[in-house]
């Protein structure tokens, strides 16, 4: 029922509002009695936060309702409302007919796989616990939550200053793409910044943009930026737990880019940063010049998350565009990367500059379709272990192999039936022949698989 970032897919197909209020009444039956909802403004919301919070409330369980709220804020309010538990009603990235639930623990952190295998089995089962008549929990809104995290935001980047009320005073524009991000364009003007926002109005249908901030989508912030004397650009996703940058020559940077440049300014000497297994090795490659380290974690910002828990982690990234500083909160927080990029250029200088310094290292990917991506990923892993030393052979997430000159990822697709082949090397050559060396074993694998 749930993957890593909770129930999603197209309304009326994959998510009903009777998926919404099996959920609802699952939380107060696993022991989640407080209850905080909120939602983007993706038109079918209001009618699932509905169905979700009655099945809460009939199960015993009170609910918050925070409204229209970026999902950082929904996971910031789990633990600031002393709650169980929290349900950002959002399909993130995902077009407009699409809608999903996401559930969230006090500590910032989004439900984990033991917890989400309770409340799925839960409503497998229509197993429920449902309080008497006049037992029902209560329903209160809450629409303080939006302001609570703007001033999070701004004490936080205060901090970065030495805790100095000083104005920022950059320019910078806000691609909010129509969803929850306007906390972010009041925080940096609470700052001192010069704001311009794009596609600010909320709206559902997303008709400003797709929800997705790709280089692609992101097209008229580029050129809003570079027609400017704007020194950054962030764009946020529906939710606002992504964030993509733009510099100040109105170029779009990579997600590993970005992912190196926040790694650089968070750690010192003898720290680790969790990064995905598909991340680039320009990551591993900057921190190395300062004596830091990468841990890798399966592709999902839940994985991510959970690895910043560790000793000695201080930063978590994933090239998508989510961001966790563990020292502020452990969800995904695109308006907090936006307020960190931005006191991060303020303080070290130009955003190009600072992109400049990470090496950009020629990547291939490629997808091979089958309907047994498991056996296929499988089979892989057996022909690997057998050709390469068990240290070089990483697990976490299909299969990744390691080499003297680069590395190679098989992994099955989360939601398509494809094998995702990626591989990545310092010089283009050797990364054709590794992504050469992973196509042939995903097609002698799929051979073998279809036998």
């Amino acid at each position: 029922m749930f993957g890593t970032s909770g129930v999603r897919g197209p309304v009326g197909d994959e998510l009903t509002a009777a998926t919404a209020l099996s959920v609802g009444r699952a939380l107060p039956s696993c022991g989640h009695e407080t209850v905080v909802v909120g939602r983007d403004p993706r038109e079918t919301g209001p009618a699932l936060v509905d169905a979700l919070a009655a099945g809460v409330r009939e199960c015993g369980g009170d609910v918050i309702d925070l409204g229209l709220a970026a999902t950082p804020t929904v996971a910031r309010a789990v633990g600031t409302r002393d709650a169980d538990a929290g349900v950002a009603v959002t399909a993130s990235h995902n077009p407009a007919p699409d809608n999903g639930l996401k559930l969230w623990r006090p500590d910032g952190r989004a439900f984990g796989e033991s917890e989400r295998e309770a409340v799925a089995a839960r409503v497998a089962d229509d197993d429920y616990e449902f309080a008497a008549w006049d037992e029902f929990g209560d329903r209160r809104r809450d629409r303080e939550a939006t302001a609570d995290h703007r001033r999070a935001l701004v004490a936080h980047a205060r901090e970065l200053f030495g805790g100095e009320p000083e104005p920022l005073s950059e320019t910078v524009v806000v691609d909010i793409g129509n969803g929850t991000g306007q906390v972010t364009a009041a925080a940096l003007d609470a700052l001192g910044c010069a704001v311009q926002t794009l596609n600010g109005q909320p709206d559902g249908r997303f008709p400003g943009r797709p929800s997705e901030p790709t280089a692609e989508n992101c097209e008229l912030l580029q050129t809003a930026v570079a027609s400017s004397d704007a020194t950054v650009g962030v764009a946020h996703d529906g939710d606002a737990d992504r964030m993509r940058a733009v510099d100040e020559t109105g170029a779009f940077l990579s997600g590993d880019d970005t992912l190196a440049v926040f790694a650089h300014a968070a750690a010192t000497a003898g720290d680790t940063v969790a990064v995905p297994v598909d991340t680039s090795l320009a990551v591993a490659d900057t921190l190395a010049e300062q004596d830091a380290a990468v841990t890798r974690t399966p592709v999902g910002d839940v994985y991510v998350a959970a690895a910043t828990a560790r000793e000695g982690v201080v930063f978590g990234g994933e090239p998508s565009g989510a961001w966790i500083w563990p020292d502020e909160t452990r969800c995904p927080d695109g308006p907090l990367a936006a307020c960190r990029l931005v006191a991060l250029v303020a303080r070290e200088g130009p955003l190009s500059e600072l992109a400049a310094t990470v090496d950009s290292y020629p990547i291939r990917r490629e997808n091979v379709e089958t309907d047994r991506k498991t056996a296929v990923v499988d089979a892989v892993a057996d022909r690997v272990t057998d050709r390469y030393p068990a240290d070089d052979v990483d697990r976490l997430d299909g299969v990744r192999v390691g080499t003297e000159n680069g590395w190679f990822l098989v992994r099955a697709s989360g939601t398509q039936p494809l094998v995702r082949v990626t591989a990545e090397a310092r010089t283009a050559a050797d990364a054709d022949a590794l992504l050469a060396t992973a196509t042939a074993l995903v097609d002698d694998a799929r051979e073998t698989a279809a036998e």
